[in-house]
């Protein structure tokens, strides 16, 4: 197992044992029924990218590269235009259309008007020690400005160790078992996210710590989420017999072929390898909550 699939293991066991139900749940699910929760706060995963922990879990397949074209429209090209996204690849956000088109003063929209990235990468180059290189996502007149989804993944705060660069992700909400969890979509995209900034501004990726404020597991993922605790044996058990054999089993790392120093527009998601990654199989199913 990768080091975010025992992550993951040990949060769902968490919050099955000591997680507590959420009362008038905001969101519901297709047929209309609220999609209650099960929940535990403050959670906290900790990968140090230069030793091989990249974050991905191979107990089920992550699509990776959608991740990485989601935040793509977040920080790469900025946009909160539905259909600009859907050029890019990114299909799924429509549920949150306000009406215009548009998710809102969200997301890109906020990285665009304040140039986050850009001042962020500035910030890094000119005053590489300096301790105020943060990207928030979180601006008030912008969130009163549209309705629209709050912004879950909201807060990075970005710290120059030597030769690395280091980040920590802040996530006010997430959805383990699709998103937000260990080895999930959300660590994939802004640990990628780090290695493009790290080569933009020549450092190596470092230490990705991942907050999240309130995590959860829906009460329709309660099933999939034994599966993944019954897959986690299994994987387990791979990895014991592989040692008794002598064998070493790699670890999934997510490679960049870019220079130091490369422009962040000209990074593609082609230009991305994750290298050594399997994963088990079949895919599972999970019903959203809207």
């Amino acid at each position: 197992m990768t080091t975010a699939d025992a992550y993951l293991v040990s949060d769902i066991k968490n919050i099955l044992a000591n997680g507590y139900k959420d009362v008038d749940p905001r969101p519901k699910y297709e047929d209309g029924t609220p999609a209650h929760t099960i929940s535990v706060n403050h959670v906290m995963r900790k990968y140090d990218l230069s030793k091989g922990e990249f974050p991905i879990s191979t107990l089920r397949r992550q699509a990776w590269k959608t991740g990485i074209r989601e935040i793509f429209t977040i920080y790469k090209n900025p946009t909160n235009v539905l259909s600009e996204m859907e050029e890019m690849g990114v299909t799924w956000w429509t549920p949150w259309d306000i009406g215009d088109g548009t998710i809102g003063q969200r997301y890109g929209a906020t990285v665009k008007r304040y140039d986050l990235v850009n001042n962020l990468i500035e910030n890094i180059k000119k005053d590489p020690y300096g301790r105020r290189k943060i990207m928030s996502l979180w601006q008030e007149a912008d969130l009163r400005e549209t309705p629209g989804l709050a912004p879950c993944a909201f807060l990075t705060i970005w710290n120059v160790r030597e030769k690395y660069l280091d980040m920590c992700m802040v996530q006010r909400s997430g959805d383990m078992l699709t998103a937000s969890g260990a080895g999930g979509i959300n660590e994939i995209q802004y640990a990628a996210l780090l290695i493009m900034i790290a080569r933009a501004t020549g450092y190596e990726p470092g230490v990705f710590t991942h907050f999240v404020a309130n995590e959860q597991i829906y009460d329709r993922h309660i099933d999939n989420a034994h599966e993944l605790l019954r897959r986690a044996e299994e994987s387990a058990k791979k990895d014991a017999d592989a040692a008794a054999e002598g064998k070493t089993i790699p670890s999934p790392m997510l490679v960049l072929n870019k220079e130091p120093f490369c422009r962040l527009e000209d990074i593609e998601v082609s230009d991305f390898e994750l290298q050594n990654y399997t994963f088990m199989e079949p895919q599972l199913k999970f019903e959203l909550g809207i």
